[in-house]
This record gives structure tokens, C-alpha cells and sequence, in this order.
């Protein structure tokens, strides 16, 4: 950063680190140890449509590269768009297969940023639940290289000591968004 970016109170953004989603299977575990929520093996990545043939390739890369791995026979990957216009890729995989999600997810959001598509991702998340069935997430934001905690409830209102609590729980085991204001609600997200 500069001089001038100093002074006039600019910042360089921060750059995504997509190895930090490999931290997950470390933060399930502390979260199923502090309080009893276990992965439900649904993981997915939202990014902003996009048209166009360029696009249409790396999606079709995307699939047949998820689509190759043959211990996923059964287990779907699919492509829908929330009611906000975005697009959502979601991967499913048995709940024991916690780091095989995480690199489907690592995969998917590797190739869209190798592809020139990197300005287009906006999250991950990866779907957990309790024995009460309540839903968690935690969501990774592309842009910040952070994550945090989404537990939804009905009515699109939010458990937000739940989400304080899990936030405070993986602390140590993922780069947790300081800023409130940025754990955005990802209402009706595809795997919650």
C-alpha cells in the first residue's frame, strides 16, 4: 500500500486464501465435541450468473471434474438459482465424507477463479445439524478469506446465540469475519 492509499484511507483488499476451507474438518470437530452439531454432507458455492460460452465451459468442467470421482456414484452435483439471481453449485456426499466435500468445494472455486471468474464468487458453505434439528452453516466469503456462522431459522429469522456461540467454539480452528455486518443471511441457500 501507499503512501497516498494510506492517507486517503484506502485499503488493498484482501486476497482469497481457498486453503483455508481445508480447516472445516478440523472446526466439525470442535463443533460436534462443544455442541453436538455433525456435517450433513451437503457443501455449496454461490457465485453471480454469468452468460456466456466461456462460462457454459467452466461449468461443464466443473461437473465432469466433480462427476469423475467415482466414489461419488449416487451422490448428485447440481446447479440451481436462489430467488435473488444467484447461481449455486451444490455438492453432496455422505456426512463421514466431511474433507472429500471441502475439496469438491476447494475444486469447484479453484477452477471458477482459474477460468477468470474469481470476481463472480461471493461464498461456501458447508451444512451441519444438531440432534434438535437446527440447521447450521459455516460460510466462507471469497472476497474477505473469512468464515462465519449462519444458523437460520423459520420465518427467515436468525438463532443469532447460536451463531455467537459457534463463532466463539472455532475460533481457533477458522479465520473467523470480525465485522458482524458481514455475516450476511443466506436465505434459502441450497443444502440448508
Amino acid at each position: 500500500m501507499g503512501f497516498w492509499d494510506s492517507l486517503l484511507g484506502r485499503s488493498k483488499p484482501v486476497q482469497p486464501d481457498l486453503d483455508q476451507l481445508f480447516g472445516l474438518p478440523s472446526a466439525a470437530v470442535t463443533l460436534q465435541a462443544a455442541i453436538g452439531f455433525t456435517p450433513t454432507g451437503t457443501g455449496s458455492v454461490c457465485f453471480s450468473s454469468t452468460e456466456g460460452g466461456a462460462f457454459s465451459q467452466i461449468r461443464r468442467e466443473v461437473r465432469d471434474l466433480l462427476d469423475a470421482d467415482s466414489e461419488r456414484a449416487g451422490a448428485p452435483v447440481e446447479f440451481s438459482r436462489d430467488g435473488y439471481g444467484y447461481s449455486w453449485l451444490v455438492s453432496r456426499r455422505s456426512p463421514e465424507e466431511l474433507p472429500a466435500l471441502v475439496g469438491d468445494l476447494h475444486a469447484v472455486n479453484t477452477t471458477l477463479q482459474d477460468g477468470g471468474f474469481g470476481a463472480q464468487l461471493l461464498c461456501s458453505l458447508v451444512s451441519f445439524r444438531d440432534a434438535e434439528l437446527r440447521s447450521l452453516a459455516l460460510v466462507y466469503l471469497y472476497k474477505r478469506g473469512t468464515f462465519y456462522p449462519f444458523a437460520p431459522l423459520p420465518g427467515q429469522t436468525r438463532d443469532n446465540p447460536l451463531e455467537l456461540q459457534a463463532s466463539a467454539v472455532i475460533k481457533d480452528d477458522l479465520r473467523i469475519e470480525q465485522d458482524l455486518s458481514r455475516w450476511f443471511p443466506l436465505w434459502g441457500a441450497p443444502g440448508l
